[in-house]
């Protein structure tokens, strides 16, 4: 259960942002999730504009899935949300920053975050442990 309130944000803020957003020849742009009480970078995944409109406007997360060529809201199907808690833009335009209060793993895998891979001694090692099944919970 997330531990703040989502943040919403009015259309002529949503329509400012998009303004900002230099989204690719596909149509989609880098967004990078961090956990927004500890600075947890949580994983990485692409928005479209749709997306981009609607994790403003409703404080869930909206993702689009490039496998799918769907939306993806984070946690349909494992209820592993991303709750909004702030929304922001590079200096360049071209990636977002999506503060979010993480329920659950974000990971795919299982894993608290996706970055759970580092060299060790020279060579690649798993450096975070699988936390749920997602086979068993349901994948997203």
């Amino acid at each position: 259960m997330p531990t703040r309130a989502a943040t919403t944000y009015p259309a002529a803020a949503i329509d400012a942002m998009l303004a900002e957003i230099r989204f690719d020849a596909q149509g989609l742009v880098p967004a990078i999730a961090q956990q927004h009480d500890s600075g947890e970078v949580l994983m990485m995944a692409w928005m479209d504009r749709d997306a981009v409109a609607e994790t403003m406007r409703t404080g869930r997360v909206c993702y689009w899935s490039r496998s799918r060529k769907a939306p993806w809201r984070k946690g349909d199907t494992s209820g592993h949300i991303q709750v909004l808690v702030d929304f922001r833009v590079d200096c360049d335009g071209d990636t977002l920053l999506v503060l979010v209060d993480q329920t659950g793993v974000a990971c795919h895998t299982g894993r608290h975050n996706c970055f759970f891979r580092a060299i060790r001694d020279g060579a690649l090692e798993t450096i975070a442990p699988v936390e749920i099944d997602m086979a068993a919970s349901g994948k997203d």
